[in-house]
C-alpha cells in the first residue's frame, strides 16, 4: 500500500504524474486479489474498472460531482479512492459494506443493487440541480455489467435525449458480461461498437490513391469521403446515440488511464450530454479471473489468491437441489422451458442450458420483462419456470399480478435467496416476497423446508396450469432433513401431541406453525416451551399460500397459533389469522419474522440474532404469551 495509503481522497489523485498512476493501478489489482480472496466479494468486476475508476475521479470532482455506478458491486474501487482502505471486514457486520454506502461516504450515492437504475438517478440529480442553478456541477452514471439490458435504462435514455444540455456523462463499462455473457440485441450492438473503425483505413487507401493517380485517386478519395458516415455506422456504427442526440466518443480503451482521461475530460468539457463508450476486461490483471471459468469470479468466496481455487468447500445448496429437479422434470415433459434475468449461473439454470440449450431463455437484466414473456410462453402451451432472486421478484410484481395471475397462466416463479441473504446487505435480503404475494389473487406458495421438500414442491408447482405458484428457498447448504412423523391432510406435523385419553376435547397450548428453513427453529422453540411444561404441535404447511383449511382445522384444537417466518412479519401470519377469523375461530395468532426495516449487512446468523429471530427469543416471547 506504496502510493495507496497516500490516497485519502481524489484530490491526492490529482497530482499523481502518470507512472505513478500506473503504480497506482497495480497497487490497487494487488491489494483487491489480496484482500477479496480473504473475505469474499465482487473480485471479477472491479478488477475490471480499475483504471476507468482512476480516470473518472482525475477528471470529476467528487462529491461536488456526483459518480453513481450501476450495478454498486464495481464500487470497490471508488471506496479505496475516496479513503476507505480497510477491505478486513468487507461484507461483516461492522466492516464495509460490498455496495456504496451513505454512512460510509459522502462520495457514495445510489445504495442498492439492483441494475439499470443509474441513468434515472442521474437525469433526476442533473435536472434538479439545473432547477437549483447548479449547472456547474457534473453528474456521471457508470453503467455495465449488464444494466444496459434493463428496461428501465432505455426508459432513463429516451428521456434524457429530451434534455441534452445537462452536464451528465453516461459511462459504459462494457465488458460483454453481467455474471456471464451479457446477451441479446443490446450486446450485439456495443459488440458492433466495439469494432476497428476500419472505415479510416479504406479512407487512408483514398489518400495513397490520390497522390499515385491525381484525377481518379480524386474521385475516389472525395466519394470515400462523402461516404465516411455510412462506411462509419457499418463497421462502428453509434449512430443509434447519435441518433438520439447523444454524443458519443469512443469506443475507449478503459485500462488505458490516459485514454479514459482524455475522453472524459472532452466529455466534463463539452456542456451537455455525452456517452462514453469504454472497452474493460472483467477480471482483467488476474489470470484465473480472465480464464474459461472466469464466470466463477464475479462474485467469490474465499479463495487462494495465486490459483483462484476457494478455500472452503460447502455442501449441496438450496440451488443445487432446485436445478437437479427442474432438469429431470425437463426429461421428462417437453413443454418444461426455463428462464432467467441475466442469472442463469446464480440460480442453477447451468445444467438445464446445457442438457436442454432450445428451451431456456436469458432475457439480460428485465425482470419484468421475463415474468410476462413466460405468461405468453404459457399461452401457447408450455409451462415457463421462471428463475430470480427473491429480491428481483419487487420488480415484477405487476407483471405476476396482472399478466399470470389475471390470466390465469400457469407460470411458476423460482426465487432463490428468499429470506435473510446477509452479507449483500439490505437490498439483496428476499424478505419482501411472501408480503407481496400474499397479495396476489389465486397465487399458491410452497416454502420447503428441506431438499426432498425442494424436490417434491417443484414437481407439485409444475402441474399447476390454472394459475401462476411460487417456489422459494433461502441462500446456502441446504438444511438438514425433517420426517414428518404424520401427514393431516396436507399438512406436515413435524411434532405432535402425546396421546392423552383422559382428556380428548382439552385444547393444546400452541400450534407453531414453521415456514421453510424456519420449521427447524421452530421446533428447537418447541423443545423449550415443552421443557416448561407447555403443550405444543409444531407444523408445516408446505402451501403457504393460499392457507390451507387442514391447517385451520389443526387450529381449532389450539389456545393460540404462532407462525414463523423467513419474510417480513406477518407475511403469511396475517393470512393465517384472517382464515382463522373467516373460520369463526376466536383464537390469538402470534407473528414472527423480519422487522419492517432495511437490515444491515452480516452474516445471516448474525442478522437474525439482531432482529430476534431465533429459537430463544421466539421461545421467551411465547412463553409470557401463553399464560
Amino acid at each position: 500500500m506504496g502510493l495507496m495509503r497516500t490516497i485519502t481522497g481524489p484530490s491526492d489523485l490529482k497530482r499523481l504524474s502518470a507512472h505513478q498512476v500506473d503504480l497506482l493501478a497495480q497497487e490497487i489489482r494487488d491489494y483487491l486479489i489480496d484482500s477479496v480472496s480473504r473475505t469474499g466479494g465482487h473480485l471479477g468486476p472491479n478488477l475490471g474498472v480499475v483504471e476507468l475508476t482512476i480516470a473518472l475521479h482525475r477528471v470529476f470532482d467528487s462529491p461536488r460531482d456526483t459518480l453513481l455506478f450501476d450495478t454498486g458491486h464495481i464500487g470497490y474501487v471508488h471506496k479505496l479512492l475516496t479513503g476507505r482502505h480497510d477491505f478486513s471486514g468487507l461484507r461483516k457486520e461492522g466492516g464495509l459494506s460490498g455496495y456504496p454506502s451513505r454512512s460510509e461516504s459522502d462520495h457514495d450515492v445510489i445504495e442498492n443493487s439492483h441494475a439499470s437504475t443509474s441513468l434515472s438517478w442521474a437525469i433526476g440529480i442533473a435536472s434538479g440541480r439545473k432547477l437549483r442553478g447548479e449547472t456547474d456541477r457534473h453528474t456521471v452514471a457508470v453503467i455495465g455489467d449488464g444494466a444496459l439490458t434493463g428496461g428501465m435504462a432505455w426508459e432513463a435514455l429516451n428521456n434524457i435525449a429530451e434534455q441534452r444540455d445537462l452536464p451528465l456523462v453516461i459511462v459504459i463499462n462494457d465488458n460483454e458480461r453481467s455474471y456471464a455473457a451479457t446477451r441479446g440485441g443490446m450486446a450485439d450492438y456495443l459488440a458492433s461498437l466495439r469494432a476497428t473503425p476500419e472505415y479510416e483505413n479504406v479512407l487512408s487507401w483514398g489518400k495513397r490513391q490520390l497522390h499515385r493517380t491525381p484525377v481518379v485517386g480524386r474521385q475516389v478519395y472525395e466519394t470515400l469521403h462523402g461516404m465516411k458516415k455510412g462506411l462509419k455506422d457499418i463497421v462502428s456504427p453509434q449512430g443509434m446515440f447519435e441518433d438520439l442526440g447523444l454524443k458519443y466518443l469512443g469506443p475507449v480503451d478503459g485500462h488505458d488511464v490516459e485514454a479514459m482521461e482524455t475522453a472524459l475530460r472532452r466529455a466534463h468539457d463539452f456542456g451537455g450530454v455525452v456517452l462514453v463508450h469504454a472497452i474493460t476486461e472483467k477480471g482483467h490483471g488476474y489470470d484465473p479471473a480472465t480464464a474459461d471459468e472466469a464466470d466463477r469470479f464475479h462474485a467469490v468466496g474465499k479463495i487462494n489468491p495465486e490459483t483462484g481455487l476457494p478455500l472452503e468447500l460447502s455442501g449441496r445448496s438450496w440451488t443445487d437441489e432446485a436445478s437437479d429437479e427442474l432438469v429431470r422434470l425437463a426429461r421428462e415433459r417437453d413443454d418444461i422451458v426455463a428462464l432467467t434475468a441475466s442469472m442463469l449461473i446464480p440460480v442453477g439454470l447451468q445444467p438445464f442450458a446445457e442438457r436442454f440449450p432450445d428451451r431456456v431463455f436469458d432475457v439480460g437484466i428485465a425482470e419484468q420483462h421475463a415474468v410476462t414473456m413466460a405468461a405468453g410462453l404459457s399461452y401457447a402451451g408450455l409451462h415457463p419456470v421462471v428463475c430470480v432472486y427473491a429480491t428481483f421478484l419487487n420488480r415484477a410484481f405487476d407483471q405476476l399480478l396482472m399478466d399470470c395471475a389475471l390470466h390465469r397462466q400457469g407460470v411458476t416463479l423460482m426465487l432463490d435467496r428468499a429470506g435473510v441473504t446477509g452479507t449483500d446487505g439490505a437490498s439483496h435480503n428476499g424478505m419482501w416476497d411472501l408480503r407481496l404475494l400474499a397479495l396476489v389473487p389465486g397465487v399458491r406458495v410452497a416454502a420447503p423446508r428441506d431438499a426432498e421438500q425442494v424436490a417434491r414442491a417443484l414437481r407439485e408447482a409444475v402441474a399447476v396450469e390454472d394459475g401462476p405458484t411460487v417456489l422459494r428457498f433461502p441462500k446456502g447448504t441446504v438444511a438438514a432433513p425433517i420426517e414428518a412423523v404424520r401427514t393431516f391432510g396436507e399438512v406436515d406435523v413435524l411434532r405432535d401431541l402425546p396421546a392423552d385419553p383422559q382428556s380428548p376435547d382439552d385444547r393444546f397450548d400452541l400450534l407453531l406453525v414453521g415456514l421453510g428453513p424456519m420449521a427447524a427453529t421452530a421446533l428447537e422453540v418447541a423443545d423449550k416451551l415443552w421443557a416448561e411444561g407447555r403443550r405444543v404441535m409444531v407444523v408445516d404447511p408446505r402451501w403457504v399460500l393460499p392457507v390451507s383449511p387442514d391447517l385451520v382445522d389443526l387450529a381449532r384444537g389450539a389456545r393460540a397459533v404462532a407462525v414463523v417466518e423467513d419474510g417480513l412479519t406477518g407475511g403469511i401470519a396475517d393470512r393465517v389469522a384472517q382464515a382463522l377469523d373467516e373460520a369463526g375461530l376466536d383464537v390469538p395468532v402470534h407473528a414472527y419474522g423480519l422487522p419492517h426495516s432495511f437490515l444491515a449487512h452480516g452474516s445471516r446468523e448474525q442478522v437474525l440474532e439482531r432482529v430476534g429471530l431465533t429459537a430463544g427469543s421466539v421461545a421467551t416471547s411465547l412463553a409470557a404469551h401463553l399464560v
